[in-house]
């Protein structure tokens, strides 16, 4: 009780709500603009947050993600672009709402959806999360070194598009996190004799580069400028929003349900949470047909999973040190920057900054509701901002922040190569997950592995000797070879099918 009282006094002071607000005008302003994403968003705000306190830091993230996938919705509507990734689902019933003057109506629909759907998930945090740290107590170094395996294998099996450009991008991942110093010799791997990189490559300049600066280059390579707004509605925001609760009161528990479970696999996110909760909510639905014709349920289903999967990826980020998407990845190396290193033991510091965290996620959402609803009236200010204004003010942020955390010109160069790097992967459609995944979780790997391996003089057997070692090591080897078993339960219902009949 003495902790959630401190958690109160962290949260409510007029710092942390200042910034609350600031946070979340930003993360609308930001996901409202096409091709700006929430994880861009959140790579910019690191180098501030690096001056604030550990609450006001960790809720200008969490305020920002929450309002800037909301925001997406906004350019989706009016526009037929998407603000961020997670409104890619449903992008075309929205736009078709548009079209038939329900522009602020679907927008309603959204808010309370996205509302919803991140009380849900918040809830389901608080009263996991302490659960899962008593387990992760625990877990050796065997236990750990499966965890970051299966976030690692996931990031693959969950990507959209080809598992073999997930598992490149993997790579690039894990070739970065080996920069350094090597754990059991002590000797440099991949410095170049720059003296900067001894301590391998810091997380946040590639973090930067690979969102941040990438979408600069990936707009300044595009002559796609012009957009007009030829949908603007007058009709009301939350009029009908009533009558749709009603009628779609399961799709949201549902979609918010989904959007949790998903959200907490390692890699998978917010878009990859609406993407299967409307196809979920499409083979489940009586009017199929209507799915991406412009139909209200779709939008539901898709958008109530959208700001549910940001708290899911929160419980494997916090419980076990193993984010659950790109902005968790952020998080975890800001955690460190402020001495809460992220795992079970956060749960028991007794400093009330897990309760902090907790009440930031409620008001976060809260907020959401009156902000967003002043986005939904002003979206034309939003959307029609030039990007050719923005694209450079952001550059100026990119350098700043990349120099910033280290004061170390090496950072920005590592930006800067890793930016360009990421913008021609993006352009071969390389998903940028897997390897951010691959840099925080490959150093996980090797330090548990390498540990695991003195511990048992080598032998590999001793990763399947404790129990849940065991389960997790099975569940890993399983996720393995599902394309296997999928492909051989195919071919095996396909020749029964078509078996010829015996003759009697």
């Amino acid at each position: 009780m003495e902790a959630f009282l401190l958690g109160l006094q962290l949260v409510f002071n007029v710092e942390t709500m200042l910034v609350i607000f600031a946070a979340a005008i930003f993360g609308v302003f930001v996901g409202a603009v096409p091709g700006l994403t929430a994880t861009m968003a959140v790579a910019l705000l690191v180098p501030i947050t690096f001056y604030m306190d550990p609450t006001p830091a960790i809720a200008a993230i969490v305020t920002t993600s929450a309002m800037a996938i909301f925001a997406g919705d906004i350019p989706a509507t009016y526009l037929n672009i998407p603000g961020t990734p997670s409104s890619a689902a449903y992008v075309n019933d929205s736009h078709l709402l548009a079209h038939k003057g329900r522009a602020r109506e679907t927008l309603g629909m959204n808010l309370i959806c996205s509302v919803f759907g991140g009380l849900f998930g918040t809830l389901i945090l608080v009263f996991v999360s302490p659960s899962l740290a008593e387990v992760a107590l625990q877990f050796s170094s065997f236990e750990y070194f499966w965890l970051a395996l299966l976030g690692l294998s996931c990031s693959i099996f969950i990507s959209i598009g080809s598992r073999v450009k997930a598992f490149l991008s993997l790579m690039i991942g894990l070739l970065l996190s080996t920069v350094g110093l090597d754990m059991m010799s002590g000797a440099p791997r991949f410095t170049f004799g720059i003296p900067d990189l001894m301590g391998g490559v810091n997380f946040i300049p590639v973090m930067i580069g690979m969102f941040a600066l990438n979408e600069l280059m990936l707009f300044y390579g595009s002559r796609n400028e012009g957009r007009e707004l030829p949908y603007l509605s007058k009709d009301s925001v939350f009029k009908q929003a009533p009558k749709h609760i009603k009628a779609y009161w399961p799709n949201m528990i549902r979609g918010s349900s989904i959007g949790t479970l998903i959200g907490a696999l390692p890699g998978a996110g917010a878009d990859i949470a609406a993407w299967i909760s409307y196809a979920v909510g499409k083979g489940r639905s009586k009017q199929k047909q209507s799915y991406g014709t412009g139909h209200v349920e779709g939008i539901v289903d898709a958008s109530s999973a959208n700001n549910s999967g940001i708290s899911g990826a929160w419980v494997p980020a916090l419980v076990f040190g193993i984010p659950g998407d790109s902005i968790t990845a952020i998080v975890i190396g800001v955690l460190y920057m402020k001495g809460m290193n992220p795992g079970p033991t956060i749960f028991m510091d007794g400093t009330g900054l897990i309760y902090a965290l907790f009440i930031v996620f409620f008001l976060a959402n809260l907020i959401m509701l009156p902000i967003g609803y002043a986005a939904i009236k002003s979206a034309k200010v939003f959307i029609l901002t030039p990007r050719k204004i923005l694209m450079p003010i952001i550059l100026c942020f990119c350098i700043v922040g990349a120099f910033s955390i280290n004061n170390s010109i090496t950072d920005v160069w590592i930006m800067l190569l890793i930016g360009f790097i990421a913008s021609i992967l993006a352009r071969c459609d390389f998903p940028m997950a897997p390897a951010i995944l691959g840099l925080v979780l490959g150093t996980t790997l090797e330090n548990s592995f390498m540990s695991s391996m003195l511990k048992s003089n080598g032998d590999l057997l001793s990763f399947f000797s404790r129990p849940i070692s065991a389960g997790l090591g099975a569940l890993v080897i399983l996720l393995w070879l599902s394309p296997l078993i999928t492909m051989a339960y195919k071919k095996f219902k396909h020749n029964s099918q078509h078996k010829a009949p015996r003759i009697s």
